[in-house]
């Protein structure tokens, strides 16, 4: 079998045949390290050449550089070509290197290797791939950010056309109150974009991709009650609803309500020490919905400590009642209900009920547009908690382009 059969069925190399071949271990003994190979590659004379530059042929050749680059393994061995790289003398580019379907102009790496440490990335970390090819965790890190951009594309104008819906969230990016803000189309469970920050500076960005035309064309936007989201959307888009999401206001009562009533009467049953450990210890039995609660004793143990403390039992109802209200589709309907459980919560005498029963009141036009757009962030916590996942496997990022496409590749949408 001659060397241009062998180097077709091993590498196909285009424009360059097989020269010296050697194979050693790395640690330099008898099978006492992994195997390596190393081909020689030299350029072919009988073939035309390409100017990477501008695409031109070109028959002069002006000179030879040699280059290590790292290939795929061949019979489980690390493998690495000495390739013999041509500048050709370009009419319109001068001295360019020529080009090559199977290696970028200045890569270390062959598009195979590079396109499968990419594939790996996908589903194992950077550190992970670097590994298992024998790369450098930075090399490892650039090929994968490449291919990322390469197949996500930019976030503009184009790539924004036609969302009139959009949900946005924060989520922690760092430790110390950093955070960042994510955007996605709730109907197609696609991130249309990722920016650190969530303020109102942080968040123009997103609007000014949008373009003219795409702010005036979104419809409602899903958030929490986040005033600078809010305040940033009325500026932008004067014509889109505010649409506020029932886990973030039911996430608020427990906080501001649940968890301060239960203070203030472990508080006030100091002198009891039994009683005031039941209550102490009471914190998720009481943040967590009856009927997600699996164990019968856990059910058994909330249903006597609602019934032995009657504020407790009047802040647990109506954070049910509250939650209710989210069901409604006909407006009306809702601001009745409404009306009832504000009257009652300021009935209840319990201070941090009554604060924010009249907070949440300033804060009803984006309750009840849910009825017309009965949307929701869901989608956005299951996201977050997958960024936490992604954050984990690299460790943390330091590179915000490199983090922020990762999260855009993890939800590329249910249409593609």
């Amino acid at each position: 079998m001659d060397t241009e059969t062998i180097s077709e069925l091993l590498g196909g190399w285009e424009g360059y045949s097989i020269g010296t071949v050697g194979r050693r271990h790395v640690n330099g003994g008898d099978g006492d390290g992994p195997p390596e190979i190393w081909i020689e590659l030299l350029p072919r004379r009988d073939r035309p050449r390409v100017c990477d530059g501008c695409g031109k042929p070109c028959d002069s050749i002006h000179d030879e550089q040699e280059r290590w680059v790292k290939d795929l393994p061949i019979l489980e061995c690390s493998t690495h070509l000495l390739v013999h790289r041509v500048r050709v003398n370009c009419a319109t580019c001068g001295p360019k290197v020529e080009r090559l379907s199977w290696l970028e102009p200045y890569a270390r790496v062959t598009k195979r290797l590079a396109h499968s440490v990419a594939r790996l990335c996908k589903v194992t970390s950077v550190k992970h791939a670097a590994d298992f090819y024998g790369l450098n965790w930075k090399t490892a890190k650039r090929i994968d950010k490449v291919y990322l951009q390469r197949e996500l594309g930019p976030v503009d104008e184009a790539s924004l056309a036609g969302i009139e819906v959009i949900a946005m969230d924060e989520f922690a990016i760092h430790k110390g109150q950093r955070y960042a803000t994510v955007v996605i189309d709730p109907r197609t469970r696609r991130v249309l974009w990722v920016g650190r920050g969530h303020g109102r500076e942080d968040v123009r960005p997103f609007f000014n991709l949008l373009g003219e035309a795409g702010r005036q064309r979104l419809r409602a936007v899903v958030m929490d009650m986040n005033g600078a989201y809010e305040a940033e959307v009325k500026a932008q888009c004067p014509q889109a609803q505010v649409v506020y999401d029932l886990f973030h206001v039911v996430a608020k009562y427990g906080h501001e309500v649940i968890d301060r009533v239960r203070v203030d009467e472990a508080n006030r049953l100091r002198h009891d020490a039994p009683a005031r450990q039941v209550i102490k210890g009471s914190r998720w039995l009481l943040l967590r919905n009856r009927d997600n609660i699996k164990r019968e004793a856990d059910r058994v143990r909330l249903d006597e400590l609602l019934k032995a403390n009657r504020r407790l039992m009047t802040a647990y109802v109506l954070k049910d009642d509250l939650k209710r209200l989210w069901d409604y589709r006909h407006t009306g309907y809702a601001l009745m209900f409404w009306q009832a459980w504000y009257h009652r919560a300021l009935r209840s005498r319990i201070d941090p009920l009554k604060r924010f029963a009249r907070k949440l009141k300033s804060y009803l036009g984006g309750i009840l547009a849910h009825c017309r757009w009965p949307l929701h962030t869901s989608v956005l916590e299951g996201i977050n908690n997958k960024i936490k996942v992604i954050k984990r496997m690299a460790y943390g990022f330091r590179d915000d382009q490199y983090f922020f496409l990762k999260i855009r590749a993890a939800f590329p949408g249910d249409g593609r």
